[in-house]
């Protein structure tokens, strides 16, 4: 089995951070996928990389030899970002990318700072933008590319995908609901109980489509736009929802912890990627973009 860029980079981020769970939190992933993926990283090295306690996880000493290796496998990709896809290309120029909202607030801004580093004379016109706009916008050729829900998408015939990521959704709960006991938690069992629906980037539209698949709808007591406001209510037990992982943060503004709980029902998940008009030459810049994007994220979802 090879070992991957992606459990390269989750184990240095867990080692940077001393926590899985932040190191999930800076990757824009689950915990459990942290977690996993250091421990096939573990059983492919035949050795324990990581010492865990209550207080966190530190570099067993081999470990820190690994560290010095994994630093230098990242090292090695941000110079095959660098050259290769410079290679015949002009490192100068503009590119207009469209971002939809939970990607410009939950997403890009690591990447667009990384990118910005790596490529100083590439500038990228940012355009937040509802999806539907954001699909007007590359078919006309107003945008040259976007970072957007791919699982959103509605014309794929004129628009060609690149999925980055995928971020499952699950059930968030305040700290003493009963599900967290529970065996198992289905959307019956939720539906019966308060739920609040998040409304930005088509988000209650999504969730329709699960609910209304499985013959369910919740009881929706509040609908919002702000990822907050949902999960200021959800910790203070007023209701329950289910996000992505990628928008979870354990702690509500008012300082009150959320949990997460996994539904024993098929419920998709919420893809990132890339979009752009199909047979559209992409400019050398875009293309760049484009490469390191995926480069990034080890080639791209399976």
């Amino acid at each position: 089995m090879t070992i991957t860029l992606k459990q390269v980079r989750y184990f240095i981020a867990a080692v940077e951070t001393g926590q899985i769970s932040l190191a999930a939190m800076e990757m824009n992933i689950s915990q459990s996928a942290v977690t996993a993926a250091i421990q096939a990283l573990e059983t492919q090295i035949g050795a324990r990389l990581l010492d865990r306690s209550a207080a966190g996880v530190s570099p067993t000493p081999e470990g820190a030899r690994f560290l010095l290796r994994a630093r230098s496998i990242e090292a090695a990709v941000e110079d095959a970002i660098r050259s290769p896809l410079a290679s015949g290309m002009a490192q100068q120029g503009r590119i207009r990318v469209g971002v939809t909202y939970t990607v410009a607030g939950y997403f890009l801004p690591r990447y667009f700072a990384r990118f910005q580093r790596l490529y100083p004379g590439i500038t990228l016109d940012l355009s937040e933008r509802p999806r539907v706009e954001i699909e007007a916008g590359l078919a006309s050729g107003d945008l040259d590319l976007a970072v957007m829900l791919v699982s959103n998408i509605t014309d794929h015939e004129e628009l060609v995908e690149e999925t980055l990521f995928r971020s499952r959704r699950r059930l968030w709960l305040p700290v003493d609901h009963p599900f967290l006991k529970a065996p198992e938690v289905r959307l019956a069992d939720v539906a019966r109980e308060p739920y609040v629906m998040l409304t930005v980037d088509e988000a209650h539209q999504t969730a329709g489509r699960y609910w209304q698949k499985a013959g369910l709808s919740p009881q929706v007591i509040f609908a919002t736009s702000s990822v907050e406001a949902v999960r200021s209510m959800v910790a203070a037990g007023t209701g329950v929802t289910i996000l992505s992982d990628m928008v979870y943060r354990p702690w509500s503004l008012e300082g009150q912890r959320i949990e997460l709980r996994a539904i024993g029902d098929p419920v998709p998940s919420m893809d990132v990627g890339l979009a752009w008009r199909r047979g559209q030459t992409l400019s050398p810049p875009a293309r760049t973009f484009a490469s390191f994007m995926s480069v990034a994220f080890g080639g791209g979802a399976t």
